[in-house]
């Protein structure tokens, strides 16, 4: 416990209750981290928390909304007022939304704009949000780390998810932009990162991923013949990374989109 040097951090993460965001929150829970769990689910909080407070005691939980910069506010100043800082922001809350996921036999023209309006809302302004408010007091700590989530669809078209391709590539630019801002403006000690998850079979995407026999779609088959590892990811993978990313050892380390992923950004498919 506390071999990163990230014992007593106070780590909040958006999304917290979620599948990646529940697995960071544990893993660093694990290395004696203080966990704030955001999310919109107040069930969903309780559960995660109560699993949290076996390894991390003084962990809460508060719902919040990451597209609603009051609660954002209020939830920055509960964490205040409750730990006197923050020193780690994970922004986990995301993913594509179903209306915005182009059908196999549909044409992009046909797409609900406002689904994939609210794929773009989610995944930048869910991430850029939170930053601007949770940032602020890691900023005027003068040390911290922000982690983002990217996504393989920044690296290359990936078909049917257009507006969460363009999300998560404003996150990329967010992270860069960020990156250098803060440094720049509050010292060498304020770092943002952002990790690149390649393909985790979630619920989110389970559907696009696998038939309901449990086999492998079209789909899947094209993202393992182009993943050299020739397999999905398993979600306890990226938390090493993120870990990493967070600690003393990557002290000198902003600005980065680093892929998880098996291989696949690396591979032309030849």
């Amino acid at each position: 416990m506390g071999k990163s040097g990230l014992k007593d951090k106070v780590v909040v993460i958006t999304g917290g209750a979620g599948v990646i965001g529940g697995e960071l929150a544990m893993h660093f829970a694990k290395l004696g981290s203080i966990i704030v769990v955001l999310n919109r689910d107040q069930q969903k909080i309780d559960k995660k928390v109560c699993e949290l407070r076996e390894h991390s005691p003084k962990s809460i939980g508060r719902v919040c909304d990451v597209l609603n910069i009051d609660e954002l506010k209020a939830t920055n100043q509960a964490i205040k007022e409750e730990f006197g800082r923050i020193d780690i922001l994970i922004n986990a809350a995301g993913g594509n939304i179903p209306g915005a996921t182009q059908l196999p036999d549909q044409e992009v023209f046909d797409l609900d704009i406002s689904a994939v309006d609210g794929a773009v809302q989610l995944n930048l302004h869910g991430t850029l949000y939170p930053t601007l408010v949770f940032g602020k007091t890691i900023a005027e700590n003068g040390s911290g780390s922000i982690i983002n989530i990217s996504s393989m669809a920044t690296y290359s078209s990936i078909t049917r998810v257009m507006g969460y391709s363009m999300a998560k590539s404003g996150v990329n630019s967010l992270t860069q932009w960020l990156a250098c801002e803060m440094a720049k403006k509050y010292g060498d000690q304020l770092r943002v990162n952002a990790i690149a998850p390649g393909f985790f079979i979630g619920e989110q995407n389970k559907s696009l991923l696998l038939n309901p026999d449990g086999s492998l779609t079209d789909r899947s088959e094209k993202v393992i013949n182009k993943t050299p590892m020739a397999r999905f990811g398993r979600i306890e993978e990226l938390t090493g990374a993120v870990e990493f990313l967070c600690s003393d050892a990557a002290s000198f380390i902003t600005g980065v989109v680093l892929p998880i992923d098996g291989g696949f950004s690396a591979f032309s498919g030849v």
